[in-house]
């Protein structure tokens, strides 16, 4: 199997040069390296010193898209398997790349995503929602569970996602202009296609962030703004259900740990989400100046043509 590694960048540091440095100890090695920088401030050349495999290529910042950039890059590769990862996501050991490969043996798969472990400086909560997410055992995602499942059924994550280059482009790769969420809006397509998605949860990446209330809330709103721009894939499935029951493991684990008073930031992260969500829900009935108030990504509104 050839495998080419894509990589979105925004002022790369010791983080890429970690990752790549993790990339190159793979049992499984990959046959080129794609970055996609976002010009901003000058790009660190010297990380790239020790590599021939690697090709880097700057866009503008209003250039960027979660989709579209990603597309870009998979126009620099010929590899037969495509593995796309974020400049934060740290293989957890050298086994990252085979263990995703290995999915693909059951003919159906044409994408597979990595387990999230949590940072060190990982905060209670959001090391709870990694668990509930990224859970210890491995499944296969498929249209029959679109039921049971819900938007689960769509779920995967570019912070480290392997897809098969022939289906990803018959699909038409990522939606081209997309705020946030193009990995399952494109693994929707794929389920709905009849294709499947394997979770490997002995394929592990370690990543997390401890967000902030209004950094929590401006992250549902554009999540919820990507699953209204796409009823073909999101309409009809139950989304909001998921989260209620995070809220309710979620406060259960907290109890358990002896940490009760953890509840009380439970509220409060879960409000802000789901007030983000809400709106972005409904952000067509929205000014455009509460919009930009809302959102992450400001630089997908100029050229937005569906707000006044």
């Amino acid at each position: 199997m050839r495998i080419d590694v894509i990589i979105p960048t925004l002022r790369p540091g010791k983080e890429l040069e970690e990752l790549l440095k993790r990339l190159e100890s793979q049992t499984m090695a990959v046959h080129k390296i794609v970055i996609m920088n976002t010009r901003s401030g000058v790009f660190p050349e010297k990380l790239l010193g020790n590599y021939d495999n690697i090709e880097v290529f700057h866009i503008e910042r209003e250039d960027f898209d979660h989709g579209g950039t990603r597309n870009e890059g998979v126009t620099h590769t010929e590899a037969e398997y495509l593995l796309f990862m974020t400049q934060d996501a740290l293989p957890a050991d050298e086994y990252l790349v085979e263990r995703l490969a290995a999915a693909f043996k059951n003919p159906r798969v044409r994408a597979a995503y990595a387990r999230q472990l949590p940072r060190k400086d990982c905060r209670e909560l959001e090391r709870f929602t990694r668990s509930f997410n990224y859970p210890e055992n491995s499944r296969i995602q498929t249209k029959e569970e679109l039921d049971t499942l819900g938007i689960k059924a769509f779920f995967c994550s570019n912070v480290c996602a392997m897809y098969e280059r022939g289906t990803f482009l018959r699909q038409g790769g990522f939606v081209k202009r997309t705020i946030f969420n193009e990995d399952m809006i494109y693994a929707g397509g794929l389920i709905k296609s009849g294709w499947e998605i394997a979770y490997r949860a002995d394929a592990r990446v370690i990543h997390s962030h401890n967000y902030s209330g209004i950094m929590q809330f401006r992250r549902n709103f554009d999540l919820a703004v990507s699953q209204a721009e796409h009823p073909e894939i999101f309409g009809g499935i139950a989304s909001e259900q998921e989260g209620i029951r995070l809220v309710k493991r979620t406060a259960v684990h907290c109890v358990k740990l002896g940490k009760p008073w953890l509840i009380f930031s439970l509220v409060f992260f879960s409000g802000c989400k789901y007030i983000g969500y809400r709106l972005g829900r409904s952000y067509q009935r929205l000014p455009k100046w509460l919009v930009l108030k809302c959102t992450m990504n400001k630089g997908y509104w100029q050229k937005h043509t569906k707000l006044e």
